[in-house]
């Protein structure tokens, strides 16, 4: 499998993450592939016409994007039910608290974006949206801290620790932690394990 990868995407990283978690990164190999949102990459579209990362190759030439269906296609890979619960209770929770993480990392890159205007062009009102939104949604994940805890490891894990990452990442300034002490405890411990390790970002602009 080839994947079009990023060392500083944090949805390719998800897709890593969880490669190293099902025991198959040493299946994929990646391909440094530019993307951005003003210039598309035309060599990529004709396999992905959204010019998005991740995208995944498949041995016979099937490509797979988002990131949630390669992760999931990798989980059915290595025999299913590990990442994915199957359908029933466990599984919409799984796929709720995933969103969640997943709709954290969608507001911050949107509020990057409008921080990284000039300050005649930014929208006021957009950055205080994604700022209240970004509150919110740590103060609730803060508080499914037990439930996380108390969960097997799923993709809902992954999800978190890599937007957590990417909050780190870009958003060196914002103190998320002081406020929300069980989250960063969740979070140390989940970035301590291997796969997080082994996808460290690289900042390689």
């Amino acid at each position: 499998m080839k994947l079009h990868w990023s060392p500083r995407s944090p949805f390719v990283r998800k897709v890593m993450v969880a490669a190293h978690e099902l025991g198959l990164a040493d299946r994929i190999t990646t391909i440094r592939t530019v993307v951005a949102m003003v210039k598309p990459n035309l060599d990529l579209m004709p396999q992905n016409p959204l010019s998005k990362l991740p995208t995944l190759v498949l041995d016979d030439g099937t490509v797979l994007f988002d990131s949630l269906t390669i992760c999931e296609y990798l989980d059915h890979l290595a025999g299913g039910g590990q990442l994915f619960p199957p359908p029933g209770p466990a599984r919409w929770r799984t796929l709720t608290r995933h969103a969640l993480a997943n709709g954290l990392l969608d507001a911050l890159i949107l509020w990057r974006n409008e921080r990284d205007k000039p300050e005649a062009r930014q929208t006021p009102a957009w950055l205080t949206s994604f700022a209240i939104k970004v509150e919110a949604c740590l103060d609730n994940i803060d508080a499914d801290v037990p439930a996380l805890t108390a969960s097997r490891i799923g993709i809902e894990h992954v999800a978190t620790a890599c937007t957590l990452a990417y909050l780190d990442f870009r958003f060196p300034d914002l103190d998320w932690r002081t406020s929300r002490p069980a989250l960063a405890g969740w979070f140390a411990g989940f970035a301590a394990r291997p796969s997080m390790q082994a996808t460290a970002v690289v900042d390689d602009a």
